[in-house]
């Protein structure tokens, strides 16, 4: 095998988690020329990897990706994506393959009648079955996510009160089921009692704002003396996706839905606080050879309502994230990480 393609076309967290295939197949395969297909949007989490040796996207045109594969002449496809699109790229290229199985039967029975047929086996390791039969074997180095030095961040840039260690704190996630009300988030940033940097894309800014104006509000500094190391700077949609992860390579620790972020945090072998809603690890998607936590409602009757998300409650009251208790220990902070 010397010239093999990986397709993943979304989202962050999924591309990010076949890392280890990528970086995997082109160490251990001899002499392997590694392509990765995703889309445009996602470009940039595979750009920078030193075992990516060309990328390609599906911008609006699946028969112009087709015609740009098709020039590779490739030995192996790994789908690691499986849906349909993939599938007709599969049969249009009349290439070799080997496919990811999503187990979508097993989450059904999960989501629909809490029956858990899930195998306690990692996504990640899931995915690395699929290379299995070129010889590929696991190497235990975990997750990679690489920034381009032009997209680090100083923390000389940071608020002066967050130069010297933070908590970063991704307040996003795609469906709203699978993120704190604001009044909780509210609650978790009391809970930390210490420097804490609000990361998000442009689709969270509002709510980022919300809690920064609580925390210069009267209700909040009536009570400021309960919290003396509560600083907040507001991040989201400050930064790039590079600078994001930028800011959650250099925290004491991460606070993190089931969403993107979380798992660049896992890339970087941080503490973790993973935050379950109506999702729940058994998926195989919690933080991969990271030090983590789960914070969750365990036993509630209707989770998991979903293996993606909603956007509302089905069961209308949402006690998946309304009774999540924030029992945790901080890791030591006040240092840079």
């Amino acid at each position: 095998m010397k010239k093999i393609l990986i397709i993943r076309f979304s989202s962050i967290g999924d591309i990010v988690l076949t890392t280890p295939v990528i970086r995997c197949v082109k160490q251990q395969v001899p002499g392997a020329e590694v392509h990765f297909c995703t889309k445009a949007a996602f470009r940039s989490l595979v750009a920078s990897n030193p075992y990516v040796d060309k990328v390609f996207c599906l911008e609006k045109s699946l028969s112009d990706l087709l015609q740009q594969l098709k020039a590779e002449d490739y030995d192996l496809v790994l789908d690691l994506h499986n849906n349909l699109r993939t599938r007709i790229l599969k049969a249009r290229l009349g290439r070799p393959t080997r496919s990811f199985n999503k187990l979508n039967y097993r989450k059904w029975l999960l989501v629909k009648f809490k029956v858990n047929r899930m195998p306690k086996v990692h996504i990640v390791d899931r995915y690395l079955e699929t290379a299995a039969p070129l010889g590929v074997q696991n190497d235990g180095q975990g997750l990679d996510y690489f920034i381009p030095s032009k997209d680090e961040v100083d923390l000389s840039t940071l608020p002066e009160t967050h130069q010297n260690g933070y908590y970063a704190l991704a307040i996003g996630a795609q469906h709203y089921t699978k993120r704190l009300p604001i009044d909780r988030l509210i609650e978790l940033c009391e809970k930390i009692n210490a420097p804490v940097v609000l990361l998000g894309g442009k689709e969270d800014t509002d709510v980022a704002n919300m809690m920064e104006m609580y925390f210069q509000t009267e209700p909040f500094l009536s009570k400021k003396a309960d919290h003396p190391r509560l600083a907040i700077y507001n991040a989201c949609g400050k930064y790039n996706l590079n600078g994001s992860a930028s800011l959650v390579r250099q925290a004491t620790a991460v606070f993190s839905h089931d969403t993107g972020l979380m798992h660049i945090a896992a890339a970087f072998q941080k503490k973790i606080y993973s935050i379950w809603g109506n999702t729940v690890p058994e998926f195989g998607m919690y933080p991969y050879t990271s030090d983590f936590e789960v914070l969750e409602v365990k036993n509630l009757y209707c989770r998991p309502c979903s293996k993606i998300g909603y956007s509302k409650c089905p069961q209308k009251h949402f006690r998946c994230m309304r009774e999540i208790k924030f029992d945790f220990t901080l890791p030591v902070a006040g240092q840079k990480a």
